[in-house]
């Protein structure tokens, strides 16, 4: 069994390689971080990657954040 350490996002950044690209930057783009999907919204300018935890919580990220932990278009298996 895992123990919430184990599955924090948080502790998966100290693991995942940096990608070199920064993320899309288009409306609606998906992309994958830590095994779990990402979508960029778009509002009155602001934009954020939602996603959710290993709870099913809703998480914003910046796009430096999924830079830092590691992105990807596909999803990593």
């Amino acid at each position: 069994m895992k123990t919430d350490e184990q599955n924090d996002p948080a502790s998966f950044e100290a693991t995942a390689p940096a990608s070199t690209e920064l993320p899309p930057t288009a409306p609606c783009t998906v992309v994958w971080c830590g095994g779990r999907p990402y979508v960029l919204e778009s509002s009155a300018g602001h934009t954020r990657w939602m996603g959710t935890d290993h709870r099913g919580r809703p998480v914003a990220l910046t796009s430096a954040d999924l830079q830092r932990r590691g992105w990807s278009h596909t999803r990593a298996s």
